[in-house]
C-alpha cells in the first residue's frame, strides 16, 4: 500500500455499526478496509455518474440540433399501424 495518511471521520449510529458488523462477518479485517472500500465504490459510482450525465447531455443536445419537432396526428398513425400490421398478417397466412 502507498503512503497511509490517518484522518479521523464520525459516523452516525447507524453506519458505526455498519462498519462493525462488516468486520465482525469476516468480510473485512478492519474498520479501515470498510472504509477504503466504501470510497473506492464511491469513486467508481461517481465517474459513471459522470459520464451518464455527459451522455445524456449529448442526447439533449442532439434532440435540439435536430430541430423543432412535428406535430403528430395519432388518428393517422394508428390508421397506418393497422394497415401495416394487417398487411403483415395477410402475409404470413398466405406463406
Amino acid at each position: 500500500m502507498s503512503k497511509v495518511q490517518k484522518i479521523s471521520i464520525a459516523l452516525t449510529p447507524e453506519l458505526n455499526e455498519m462498519v462493525k458488523k462488516a468486520v465482525a462477518s469476516g468480510d473485512y479485517a478492519t474498520n479501515s478496509e470498510v472504509v477504503r472500500e466504501a470510497l473506492r465504490r464511491w469513486k467508481t459510482f461517481e465517474k459513471a455518474k459522470k459520464q451518464a450525465l455527459a451522455h445524456m447531455r449529448a442526447l439533449i443536445k442532439e434532440g435540439i440540433d435536430s430541430g423543432p419537432g412535428e406535430e403528430w396526428d395519432m388518428e393517422k398513425m394508428k390508421r397506418e399501424l393497422h394497415a401495416e400490421y394487417a398487411a403483415r398478417t395477410k402475409l404470413k397466412k398466405s406463406a
